[in-house]
């Protein structure tokens, strides 16, 4: 057993300006992503040059943001955001959405994707292993904010919460769905594959991963019954997973059946 060591989550304020540790983890991820895309920028198969990059990261960062808000205010969020819609410019309430901000990262990359002529997923294969490391520390955010903790354990790696041994979901998470995400997608992109390929495995794994740790993360609980959407276990995050899950899948087998190269 470890004890939490309740880390502050405001690292210093000035006035009503507080810098969090959370907004933090947010900056390491987009600064990683912008390094990371300048070094793949040099590629000879990247849809982009390195005069893009700024540009690129801007575009996803945006639909990183606004996506993640709006997702979480509309799926986790319903009854506040509709009873006061301002509640989706309160970030100090609530929080952010992957699947949200994943719809939005979608859509900016289809947007720059066209300003640049090219496809949707032409852009997404670049951009995806640029992704995990973000998740992986926005993940350590949440553990340092204390929030989304696992179900109560006797594993000899649970922290001691509140008198109660938990799952370190968080840590789960970030260590799953950022860093093994990571390495995975970016060996397997260090040579061209399949167009779609990229963005397919990414989808897989990320669904795969996130239903995975499900199982030791404590559900929303005003989310179904106890946060619980069916058969007492399917959480409202395994169900966004599985449309991923399928859509890898699917687009793996329609990438391998194609001659078509990112």
């Amino acid at each position: 057993m470890l004890k939490y060591p309740e880390i502050d989550p405001i690292i210093f304020s000035i006035g009503p300006l507080a810098v969090r540790w959370y907004g933090l983890m947010y900056v390491v991820g987009f600064l990683l992503a912008w390094l990371l895309a300048a070094r793949r920028c040099r590629r000879a198969d990247s849809p982009i040059d390195r005069a893009q990059v700024d540009d690129l990261v801007f575009y996803a960062m945006l639909g990183v943001i606004v996506g993640a808000r709006v997702g979480y205010a509309l799926v986790y969020g319903t009854q506040q955001f509709f009873s006061d819609p301002l509640y989706l410019f309160k970030i100090t309430e609530g929080g952010m959405s992957f699947h949200g901000g994943l719809v939005g990262v979608i859509l900016a990359m289809w947007l720059y994707g066209r300003r640049l002529g090219h496809t949707l997923w032409r852009m997404t294969d670049f951009v995806a292993p640029l992704v995990p490391l973000g998740l992986g520390f926005g993940r350590i955010g949440n553990f340092i904010n204390g929030e989304l903790w696992g179900k109560p354990t006797d594993v000899p790696w649970g922290f001691l919460v509140d008198g109660r041994v938990l799952h370190p979901s968080q840590l789960y998470e970030s260590l799953l769905e950022g860093f093994v995400l990571f390495a995975i997608l970016w060996w397997y992109s260090s040579k061209p594959r399949p167009y779609m390929a990229v963005s397919a495995l990414f989808f897989l794994l990320y669904g795969v991963f996130r239903f995975f740790v499900e199982f030791y993360r404590v559900p929303d609980a005003h989310m179904g019954d106890g946060g619980y959407l069916a058969f007492d276990w399917l959480t409202t995050g395994q169900l966004l997973c599985v449309p991923m899950i399928l859509a890898g899948v699917i687009m793996l087998g329609m990438a391998y059946r194609s001659t078509g190269r990112t």
